[in-house]
């Protein structure tokens, strides 16, 4: 008969998952005993760097990317990472070892005492197998659970003497071969009175948000934007994971402030609001102020059930984003509205000295790939890179909902790990690049050539904005001086250099985008926010 860790094995095959991310420790070796030859094991050297690769992973790739952590301290240094994937509806399963069977009650060192309920609030799905037997079917369960809408992370506890037990060859080949799909068209009523509701306003607007790329619906949004003569706006940068519609197209008309009454006040004018892909809306800060325009409706199309429900306002639709855009598509006609104005190109920054960041990124736009992959944790430059690059294919963008730093860099190498023909730059502050220092080694390890540009501004500029926002004075810890990220990288053995000048930037991220290993381009820049 198979063991716990043949059927395993072969369960992961049988999904497609095939590329494990990690840091191990003893709970886990027994799992990792003879690796597989043909499973790819990527090593980060904590364990938040760890969730952070496989979530990057797991949104390029399209497919469930596994975690694997080491018992209870691990789970508790990939807390803050859990909480983005969570954000993010990042399919992940997430596996951390257990102390054998035998001294878990005497809780043994390295027992996690509780390990169902400490990653509870995170995850989809939480479990411990009552037997050896029942591991492979667990984590089918969990791979299921996490790749089902709206999609997130699962968790599973695994102790660590289960993988050479025997399972039942029959009831593994059942838990291996079974598909789970959970793709749900909407209502066709429901499709009929939202057709007649757009043929009817008049002027309605669109909301592109982040689960039109995740769901495949790129290229219906902007057919039923051009069919139906919609503008376009994005939904705030605080939950912009993805972009939903191409950001160079004439009906864009730019991102949604992220609080409630400058979300209102930008979106007077409509009567009808149609937000698809995006929780209604991920709003931070508080600003108060009207939840909708004065005469305005509003509809959502979600594959997620809490979004919809906990939306303060509107109706939704709770069903595949892809899938009811086509229906939606093709239960409207060509409207006779006229279209919306040509949305103009992006600003043209003169240079300052120091830079600013939108001088920056008016620099990588001009050698930027066209078919590169941006994946962003500058938070007081996130809309001037926006408004310069102009973004325009799908699967060219990732941000963490979340909120919580240390995304960007780790998920920028499992992106470029899962997309290994295309371009990826990170762009991130000197600041969020502490939070994931050591993914700079398992980016050099596995030769991922990420393309890092840290602009650095000696500050948290966003909690500086923040704080004006709440009127706070005199809080400490908000200042960054004397952090060096070229030399960290470089200690790490990434090829990193600093640029000062417009053009000494350009020229040194063209040079780090034909490379074939991981560059470093770090570049002062003026404090305070940029806003285009």
């Amino acid at each position: 008969m198979p063991t716990v860790r043949d059927a395993t094995f072969d369960l992961f095959r049988a999904q497609g998952m095939t590329t494990m991310f990690g840091n191990p420790g003893s709970t886990e070796l027994p799992m990792l005993a003879d690796f597989p030859s043909d499973f790819r094991y990527v090593l980060g050297l904590q364990e938040a760097v760890v969730v952070g690769m496989a979530d990057g992973f797991a949104q390029a790739s399209g497919n469930v990317a596994i975690a694997n952590l080491h018992t209870a301290p691990g789970v508790g240094n990939a807390m803050g990472a859990i909480f983005n994937a969570q954000a993010n509806h990042s399919p992940l399963l997430i596996t951390a070892g257990q102390q054998v069977r035998a001294q878990m009650t005497l809780q043994a060192n390295l027992t996690n005492r509780d390990a169902i309920r400490m990653p509870h609030p995170l995850v989809k799905w939480s479990y411990e197998p009552p037997r050896a037997e029942d591991v492979p079917l667990a984590l089918a369960r969990g791979a299921h659970m996490a790749s089902l809408p709206p999609k997130g992370p699962a968790f599973v506890s695994l102790p660590m003497d289960d993988w050479y037990a025997e399972v039942d060859e029959g009831d593994a080949r059942h838990a291996i071969e079974r598909q789970v799909t959970g793709r749900a068209t909407a209502d066709p009523e429901a499709v009929r009175s939202l057709a007649e509701r757009l043929e009817a306003a008049s002027n309605p607007v669109f909301v592109a948000g982040p689960d039109i790329d995740a769901s495949g619906g790129w290229d219906a949004a902007v057919a039923l934007a051009e069919r139906q003569r919609l503008p376009v706006w994005a939904s705030p940068a605080t939950g912009g994971i993805r972009l939903g519609f191409p950001e160079n197209h004439p009906n864009f008309r730019g991102v949604l402030p992220p609080a409630i009454g400058p979300v209102a006040q930008t979106l007077e004018g409509h009567d009808l609001i149609v937000v698809v892909g995006s929780s209604v809306f991920p709003y931070y800060p508080y600003i108060p102020g009207p939840l909708l325009p004065e005469g305005a409706t509003l509809v959502a199309i979600t594959s997620d059930p809490d979004e919809a429900s906990r939306a303060p306002m509107g109706d939704a639709i709770v069903a595949d984003v892809k899938l009811t855009l086509k229906a939606l598509l093709e239960a409207v006609p060509e409207s006779s509205r006229p279209g919306p104005e040509p949305n103009e190109g992006p600003q043209e920054i003169p240079p300052t000295d120091p830079l600013s960041p939108s001088t920056v990124h008016s620099a990588l736009a001009e050698v930027l790939p066209e078919d590169a992959i941006v994946v962003l944790e500058s938070p007081s430059s996130t809309l001037a890179l926006r408004n310069q690059l102009r973004l325009s294919r799908p699967g060219s963008y990732y941000f963490s909902a979340g909120g919580g730093l240390g995304f960007g860099l780790a998920a920028s190498v499992g992106v470029q790990l899962a997309q290994p023909d295309r371009p990826v730059v990170c762009v991130l502050g000197e600041g969020s690049a502490q939070y994931a220092i050591t993914a700079f080694w398992s980016a050099v390890a596995y030769k991922a050539p990420v393309t890092f540009l840290v602009v650095s501004n000696a500050e948290y500029a966003i909690l500086k904005w923040f704080a004006e926002v709440e009127q706070v004075n005199g809080a400490p810890g908000l200042d960054l001086p004397a952090l060096d990220v070229a030399a960290v990288a470089a200690g790490y053995g990434v090829n990193a250099r600093k640029a000062a000048e417009r053009d000494e930037v350009r020229d040194a991220l063209a040079k780090a985008l034909a490379s074939s290993a991981p560059e470093l381009v770090e570049v002062p820049v003026e404090p305070g926010m940029a806003l285009f």
